[in-house]
């Protein structure tokens, strides 16, 4: 069973997997929407990628303030949470994404990817980066056992 990563926002939701052995996030694709309050289809979307990734659990990005507090991205975040986890029956796990979308521009930036297309992907890296970190706290749990 693989895990997915989802970096939710406004007006897209970058999404990620990991590797069967949940070692390494690799990106899927970006999943655009044209109004922010209109869901059916991208959970629809997730849903059938859940299929095809034969995946077995969900994380999501939580967007807490820098501050540590949580603002109205935390509660439709929330929301989408509950609705993930009514639609596919998965567990789905909050993960801390403060900083996810400044370090997937630098590292692409870095990569020398040119700032016009680092827009396309910084959605997607940003959910590499959410799930990359869960699969890592994964492995230090099990190693400290």
């Amino acid at each position: 069973m693989r895990i997915i990563g989802l970096d939710f926002g406004s007006k897209t939701v970058g999404v990620s997997i990991s590797d069967e052995l949940l070692i390494t996030a690799q990106p899927i694709e970006i999943i655009r929407r044209e109004h922010e309050n209109k869901l059916r289809k991208t959970l629809a979307r997730i849903e059938a990628l859940l299929k095809e990734y034969d995946v077995g659990e969900i994380v999501l990005g939580y967007p807490k303030n820098m501050n540590n507090t949580e603002g109205d991205r935390c509660v439709k975040t929330q929301n989408f949470k509950e609705m993930l986890e009514r639609r596919t029956g998965l567990s789905v796990h909050l993960w801390d994404e403060r900083l996810t979308t400044v370090s997937s521009d630098r590292a692409m930036m870095e990569a020398g990817i040119r700032r016009e297309d680092r827009r396309k992907y910084v959605d997607s890296m940003a959910a590499v980066l959410i799930l990359q970190g869960y699969l890592d706290a994964l492995k230090k749990r099990s190693e400290q056992k």
